[in-house]
């Protein structure tokens, strides 16, 4: 930033034209050996791989603040423009030069090493072009390091780099003494805007006039600099209402510039799109330029849509780019991408990597390492390949630095398929038993707590109470395993039964299922006991799983009550059928848990040996192996730097005894891979129970296919986590959160739940809680939760710049939403924007006895401190809420809410309910088939209507 105080207001207007453009424009080459060369500079021809008829050479230390080639570029029209410099620099290290378009601004571009003085690389930099004729000089300047060799000048019009326009700020009107500045290297075009000191607070604004050719939502894309060192802020206003207040989080240093996007609904015409630095605002940053494009979701194989961690960021100041950016940071140690994939069948594919710059990328797939990538010198964005293992359903594709920066566009697996585009893409097949076949009671809808209905998923199940009773459904794909969920009574001293279930294919019996009511059946008040004279019972639901051979699309499975079926009801909710794959092989070199000792399937005592092999694994930086079978632990296994799989989630198992097994991570670079994780916890005890994860992964960190059952919680990620991604996991039948990101004693940041699926938790299936410290940068994407037993599908308790987006939620319980954002429990106060995108609630909300409370399907929760910071509501579709659709409480000030694009279709009350103070905007939004009504404002809160909205 500027640190001259500017005293006047800051004005900067542009006008923009949002509208497709084409994939492709036309590139013009300027040849440097036919520019104007002088202060040494000359023409040479020693080093192959140039193009033309030589190259310009002379730009050594000897002609340090002379050399110079000077291009004469012709502009058809104003607009945005790339530069690509063709160069060789065989030096080893990065070398600089100055730019200078006419009489602009100087600006210093960085020409990284290429692989000889024979190969040849390409510098770009966006520059503003007016109309005619212009002069691009390349000067080996005092300040620069030169020695390098140019071979050619490519210009483009940007509409190849960003797929709309680039609006410098420095071309823009300005005025009350927003200044033109130069002094931090790095800006886009001729300079950047200063000027948003604390002496303008409340006054200083830059407002851009967008002209929308097609309506629709918008990508508006600041780029900025923040070397504060912590977030600030700016307001975001659109036709003079406020949007939203706009977090920029804190680039490295003044000299570094990030992007910061926001998304809009505009409809086609004229907008004024303003930045202000207002009273309530921390500005104090430096505006570079604005880029307006339609908002089209990354596309497949988009390197920025992918988990980033360890210095990996998103750029999108090179152009070329495919999609809203491309990563870069891979010159970090530790930085990484992680790309979730599906594949439709097992085998080998290849992967094409778009890229800029040249260098080398390790490989790993599903957490295993598959060798590098090699990514040759050349010019512009191009590809390169690699041969990569897959297996069927989602995969892993992990990208990690080597040393030099590239530059990743996109990562595409040959013949990968579409990933659910929302909720968890998962290997099984659902069939719902009150859609099957059935000589049973399908037992009536109800969502009324202590039912077993109200547990159901669906909210309905089959009873087969009488013997040869049954249920059946026909498999629309093949399978060999299945897993059942359902319930059976439990015994006068809640210990709980087992009892067996015939399964039939086809008529034949295949064999019987094993069934206990040992983990489900709890009484009493929170934090409930297994107690029955307690009454109040609820938690009814259980599930078991087994492989059952290979069958054929078409085949009929049917559980039926024989008359060995011993207990006296079996309530069916579902079945899910799998293709199980067989037990997968160890990793090379791996060390296997069975060479320390541990015996697989006799119920001996294996945490020893499981920790000997761990201690080695890490020490020798080799993988540890979990073969097939059942290995038995008695607590806690620490790990830290070690890669752990097994043969696969339906092969190697680690079950707990009692209440006490699973991992505690203590450090980065965990790998847990492939196998599953079962419990024995039967009753909620926080300080007397295991969760199955546990403790501070820190970078570099990857949980990938685990299964967990019967644990206190699945994972919770505790203080210091930071770069961990969680994919493709199951996790069951927990007594307290499925997944808790969690800070209290240090903060945790940047993790991210993706590809899981979450069913019957005894408390949040998906929840980030800020208790002492911040969860920050972390999210929960593309998940399913599924009838939570207690509170919230998601819950996100304070915290900043967090997300929840793509995910599915059906079947709350009691006492919680589908959705929850707020400062219940007392948590660090949130910040930054909290992203709520692309989310579908399904039969969410429910009733909370303690407070004789109805809670809705999304529930923004201004409880122990008011919320003050933007919350981003888009794209969220409510269907058949049980009771509001969106609430607003409980009588504290919400402020910087937005909603845009929100379906309510069916609320057991009223569409929209608001019993707080404040304001929000809202667009776009409509309300159908609420009970009653579309609205209930108890609290004097303000709703600024937008266009498009109906039904409240």
């Amino acid at each position: 930033m500027r640190t001259s105080p500017v005293l006047a207001v800051a004005v900067l207007t542009f006008t923009a034209l949002v509208s497709t453009v084409p994939a492709h424009a036309a590139t013009t080459r300027l040849e440097a050996e036919s520019a104007v060369l002088s202060g040494g500079a000359v023409v040479e021809g020693d080093h192959p791989g140039y193009s033309g008829s030589g190259f310009v050479g002379g730009f050594t230390d000897t002609h340090r603040g002379t050399a110079r080639t000077t291009f004469a570029v012709s502009a058809a029209s104003a607009g945005s423009y790339t530069l690509a410099l063709g160069y060789a620099n065989g030096t080893g290290s990065s070398r600089t030069l100055t730019l200078t378009v006419d009489s602009g601004a100087a600006q210093q571009v960085s020409l990284p090493a290429t692989a000889s003085w024979d190969s040849w690389g390409s510098a770009s930099v966006a520059v503003s072009l007016g109309a005619g004729a212009h002069s691009v000089s390349y000067t080996f300047g005092s300040g620069d390091s030169g020695n390098v060799n140019l071979d050619r000048l490519d210009v483009t019009p940007s509409a190849t780099g960003q797929a709309g326009p680039l609006f410098e700020a420095e071309n823009a009107t300005l005025s009350g003494g927003a200044v033109v500045a130069t002094d931090h290297p790095g800006y886009s075009g001729s300079g950047f805007v200063g000027g948003y000191t604390d002496a303008n607070k409340g006054a200083a604004r830059t407002s851009f006039a967008v002209k929308v050719t097609t309506a629709g939502p918008q990508s508006l894309a600041l780029r900025y600099a923040n070397g504060t060192g912590a977030a600030m802020t700016l307001s975001l206003y659109v036709d003079s209402v406020r949007q939203r207040q706009v977090s920029l989080p804190p680039s490295a240093n003044w000299d570094t510039w990030a992007s910061a996007t926001e998304s809009l609904t505009l409809t086609a015409g004229d907008h004024t799109v303003a930045y202000a630095f207002d009273s309530t605002d921390s500005g104090n940053v430096n505006l570079d330029s604005l880029t307006v494009t339609p908002s089209v979701p990354a596309g497949p194989g988009e390197a920025e849509a992918a988990f980033l961690s360890g210095g990996a960021t998103v750029g999108a100041t090179t152009a070329g780019y495919t999609g809203p950016g491309y990563v870069t940071g891979f010159a970090t140690p530790g930085a990484r991408l992680v790309r979730t994939f599906a594949m439709a069948s097992a085998g080998t594919a290849t992967a094409t990597i778009r890229f800029g710059n040249a260098g080398t990328l390790a490989v790993s797939t599903n957490g295993r390492d598959t060798g590098s990538a090699s990514l040759p010198s050349g010019a512009g964005w191009r590809t390169a390949t690699v041969s990569v293992p897959v297996r069927a359903g989602v995969n892993t594709l992990q990208l990690a630095g080597t040393g030099t920066d590239v530059l990743v566009d996109s990562v595409v697996v040959a013949n990968e398929t579409a990933l659910a585009a929302r909720g968890a893409t998962t290997p099984y097949t659902e069939y719902e038993a009150e859609a099957g076949t059935t000589t049973g009671t399908v037992l009536a809808a109800s969502r009324t707590f202590h039912t077993v209905q109200a547990e159901s998923s669906g909210r309905r199940a089959v009873r087969l109470s009488a013997t040869g009773q049954s249920v059946s459904v026909t498999l629309t794909r093949p399978a060999n395993a299945v897993t059942v969920r359902f319930s059976i009574p439990d015994t006068a001293d809640g210990a709980g039964q087992t009892a067996p279930l015939a399964l039939y294919a086809n008529g034949t019996k295949v064999r019987d299922l094993s069934l206990t009511s040992n983990y489900s059946w709890v009484y009493g008040a929170y934090p409930y006991t297994n107690v029955p004279s307690q009454g109040s019972p609820h938690r009814f639901y259980d599930e078991t799983r087994a492989l059952i051979g290979d069958w054929p699309a078409g085949t009929v499975l049917k559980l039926q009550k024989d008359a060995s079926s011993t207990a006296a009801y079996y309530d069916v909710d579902l079945l899910d059928a799998e293709q199980a794959p067989a037990a997968a092989t160890a990793p090379p070199g791996a060390l296997s848990i069975t060479s320390y000792g541990a015996v697989p399937d006799n119920g001996s005592d294996a945490t020893s040996a499981i920790n000997q092999a761990i201690a080695a694994g890490a020490a020798q930086n080799k993988p540890v192996w979990i073969p097939a079978g059942t290995f038995r632990i008695s607590s806690k296994i620490n790990v830290a730097n070690v890669r752990v799989y097994g043969a696969g989630p339906w092969s190697s198992v680690i079950q707990g005894t009692g209440p006490r097994g699973g991992f505690f991570g203590t450090g980065n670079n965990v790998t847990l891979a492939d196998f599953a994780i079962f419990g024995d916890v039967r009753v909620r005890d926080d300080n007397g129970s295991d969760g199955a994860l546990d403790g501070n992964f820190g970078a570099g960190s990857l949980i990938q296919n685990l299964w967990i059952e019967h644990t206190k919680v699945g994972l919770w990620a505790d203080s210091g986590t930071n770069g961990l991604y969680v994919v493709g996991t199951r996790i069951r039948d927990t007594f307290a959160d499925g997944v808790n990101i969690h800070a209290k004693d240090a903060g945790t940041s940047n993790v991210r739940v993706d590809q899981s699926m979450v069913r019957n938790t005894g408390d949040d299936g998906l929840a980030m809680f800020s208790e002492g410290t911040t969860v920050s940068g972390s999210a929960y994407t593309f998940n399913t939760v599924q009838s939570p037993a207690l509170a919230n599908g998601i819950g996100i308790f304070g915290g900043a710049g967090n997300r929840a987006e793509d995910n599915v939620v059906a079947d709350s319980v009691a006492a919680g939403s589908g959705i929850t954002v707020g400062t219940r429990f007392n948590p660090v106060p949130l910040s930054g924007t909290t992203s709520i995108r692309r989310n579908t609630l399904l039969r969410t909300g429910s009733f909370e006895d303690n407070w004789n409370s109805a809670i809705g399907a999304l529930w923004i929760y201004a409880d122990s401190a008011p919320i003050a910071a933007p919350i981003v509501v888009e794209d969220l579709t409510v269907t058949d809420s049980t009771y509001q659709g969106v609430l607003l409480s409980f009588q504290k000030s919400i402020t910087q809410l937005s909603f845009d694009r929100v379906t309510i279709a069916g609320a057991g009350t009223y569409g929209i309910e608001t019993n707080a103070t404040g304001s929000a905007s809202i667009a776009h939004t409509s309300v159908t088939g609420a009970t009653a009504g579309g609205l209930l404002d108890d609290g004097g809160y303000t709703l600024v209507r937008g266009a498009g909205n109906t039904g409240f």
